[in-house]
């Protein structure tokens, strides 16, 4: 049986014995490459495609039966043997039926008496076109895994890109370390709670980290003050998420010239990238309030977009839970506390009831992703619901 199971299997279906006689002596000269099942019948044939994969089926007197044409269209439409070989056995002289299965999906057609050579012949070509179809199968393959690691060779490289410039913000006002990471994790576990894509979520943790980009243009004094803002400092400060949505929007300076010394205009679709486009919407709006008292636009409700309420969430809680220039870090317990305080105001509600359900998650990401830093318990907290 083992020695059987490692040959390419061939179905027969006739009841002549000395067709049966002819195809043995000629398998004998296929050096064991192989197997043969003969049966006498279609329902015995069909038991036995349920249990085994075969290269080829021959097929001898099954058209003038009732469920002959039903059984040829039933392998030539199957999933598990449209690429099967049907060669259909027919006496030389009739032409009908030899038509007629070439329509249900034979692929070749034998004529009988069948003549030992040309039977022969039709083995070794269902041999070779195995063959052809097995190296398909590993070229396929191959390509497949190539393209998988290439892949993922790109999202690092897109991955590492984006967080190097969403680090270059946090940079300038010494933000704690891994706050555009978790803010990515954290924005991932809301969207996926919501039930959203996989796509949108994936792109959700590579969007969100670009969200304060735009401090790259706030100056030193008021980015790097210790303390609380006054009025006009406020307003400077606000003015961040306005700065980063026209970085991300602009035409980038060299872009055209770059187009025309290529001469390739259609160049200019491989440079759209999604995680940007979704970064513009976090990035003007993920200080926007659901009451329409956020900034910069005092946009309301759904008329902010789903992302930036949802890094709006993410963003408060790590602020909450991180040190920051104007505060300690807090508790998970005065976190949640604070968050339903000003859930009302701040969050989308059904944004809010899924960060509550994963508000495990957040705390494994919290832990795994710590700046390592003391945490100290202070009331001062004003300073990050502006």
């Amino acid at each position: 049986m083992l020695g059987e199971s490692l040959k390419q299997l061939i179905l027969f279906i006739t009841s002549d014995l000395e067709l049966q006689k002819t195809a043995r002596n000629v398998l004998c000269e296929c050096d064991d490459r192989v197997g043969i099942h003969f049966v006498s019948s279609i329902d015995i044939a069909r038991d036995e495609i349920s249990k085994a994969d075969f290269i080829a089926i021959f097929a001898d007197e099954i058209l003038p039966q009732a469920e002959g044409s039903e059984f040829l269209n039933s392998l030539a439409n199957s999933k598990r043997t449209k690429t099967v070989p049907i060669i259909v056995l027919a006496n030389w002289a009739d032409r009908d039926i030899k038509r007629q299965a070439l329509k249900l999906g034979a692929m070749d057609i034998l004529s009988k008496p069948v003549c030992p050579e040309e039977f022969y012949a039709r083995i070794n070509s269902v041999l070779r076109l195995k063959a052809c179809q097995l190296d398909r199968k590993k070229q396929v393959y191959t390509f497949e895994q190539e393209v998988q690691v290439r892949t993922a060779e790109l999202e690092e490289s897109r991955l590492d890109i984006i967080l190097r410039l969403g680090k270059a913000a946090e940079y300038r006002n010494e933000e704690t370390g891994n706050h555009i990471i978790r803010v990515g994790c954290y924005s991932r576990a809301i969207a996926q709670e919501l039930k959203m894509s996989q796509e949108f979520s994936e792109m959700m943790f590579f969007a969100s980290p670009l969200h304060d980009i735009g401090k790259i243009g706030i100056p030193d004094s008021v980015l790097l003050k210790k303390g609380r803002f006054n009025s006009a400092e406020r307003k400077i400060m606000q003015q961040h998420c306005v700065i980063g949505e026209e970085i991300l929007l602009q035409e980038p300076k060299g872009l055209k010239p770059f187009l025309r010394w290529h001469r390739d205009r259609l160049i200019r679709k491989t440079l759209v990238n999604p995680v940007l486009k979704m970064a513009v919407d976090i990035v003007a709006a993920h200080h926007e309030k659901w009451d329409g008292t956020g900034y910069p636009r005092k946009l309301k409700g759904e008329d902010i977009p789903l992302t930036a309420r949802i890094v709006a969430l993410a963003d408060m809680y790590d602020a909450l839970r991180t040190v920051r220039p104007y505060k300690p870090a807090y508790s998970e317990a005065k976190t949640l506390n604070i968050m339903e305080q000003v859930s009302a105001a701040h969050f989308d509600p059904v944004v809010f009831f899924a960060f509550k359900n994963v508000l495990e998650i957040f705390s494994a990401i919290h832990e795994q992703l710590t700046d390592d830093v003391e945490q100290i318990e202070q009331n001062e907290v004003a300073e990050l619901l502006l």
